[in-house]
């Protein structure tokens, strides 16, 4: 865009209408009202209250301890600070685990200022999404790496290498997808699976550590930033205030170089 008169917010339907243009998405996390305003700024087209929050944030070992409660919080925080972007927020540990309980903490997070919940996983989960999106909330379904099976995972482990969860993984997509979500983010996946899933699905997909097949890209904003956050950096992170040189062209880097395909690089991709 040349210019904020002639950006249009981000919708739901923007999401196909931008994945049948060839127009890769860009996705920052973002917890408060001032780098949303940044990142909105900068051009980002979609801005993801993460449960990311509880190790980014909070300073926990893991997503499992954030609550609901801390959710909305966020959520109505980085809402203040948007006017393009659409906002997604995460459905944190065991808020989905039914759909009766899915639907009271997404109605929290939309009236927070939300436009889209975002869950992991697929098999039960898909009946919560039939839920969900039947009562006109927005769903962005998360599969692979997902955080919150860090347990059952044993850490946190690129997910579909071996040929039966690959087989796996290809299915979910195309189920979560036919319960209704509208966007799909793939975490922790190689590289060519996720440009394999990527052309199989029918609702645009998000990569992170998924290589650059997908239809766009998210990042948590304190990795895009180069920000210690008591881990090592996972492979897939880059830190874009070192050429960005302040968090508003940190911000337009991540942007530019995920639309012009140089971001992920294969430096930055699972095989």
């Amino acid at each position: 865009m040349s210019s904020n008169e002639t950006r249009r917010p981000m919708t739901v339907p923007g999401l196909a209408e931008a994945r049948a243009e060839g127009r890769k998405l860009s996705m920052l996390t973002a917890y408060d009202a001032g780098f949303a305003r940044a990142f909105d700024a900068a051009g980002v087209e979609l801005v993801l209250v993460g449960d990311s929050l509880g190790m980014v944030v909070q300073g926990r070992g893991s997503t499992l301890p954030v609550t609901v409660d801390d959710m909305a919080y966020h959520t109505a925080c980085v809402a203040r600070g948007l006017e393009y972007a659409l906002l997604v927020s995460d459905l944190p540990f065991q808020a989905d685990a039914t759909p009766e309980r899915a639907l009271d903490a997404s109605t929290r997070l939309l009236q927070a200022g939300a436009q889209m919940v975002k869950l992991e996983g697929a098999g039960p989960k898909l009946d919560v999404i039939r839920f969900l999106v039947e009562r006109e909330i927005p769903v962005c379904a998360h599969l692979g790496l997902t955080p919150q099976s860090v347990l059952r995972f044993g850490g946190f482990k690129v997910q579909g290498r071996e040929q039966p969860a690959a087989d796996r993984l290809r299915a979910e997509a195309l189920a979560v997808a036919e319960a209704g979500a509208a966007l799909i983010v793939l975490e922790g996946v190689p590289a060519a699976l996720a440009t394999a899933i990527t052309a199989g699905s029918p609702v645009p997909t998000i990569g992170i550590g998924a290589g650059p097949g997908c239809d766009g890209q998210v990042l948590v904003m304190h990795d895009m930033l180069g920000l210690d956050a008591g881990r090592r950096p996972p492979k897939f992170v880059k830190d874009f205030l070192a050429e960005g040189g302040s968090v508003a062209g940190a911000a337009r880097a991540y942007v530019a170089a995920v639309r012009d395909g140089s971001f992920p690089g294969p430096a930055h991709s699972y095989a």
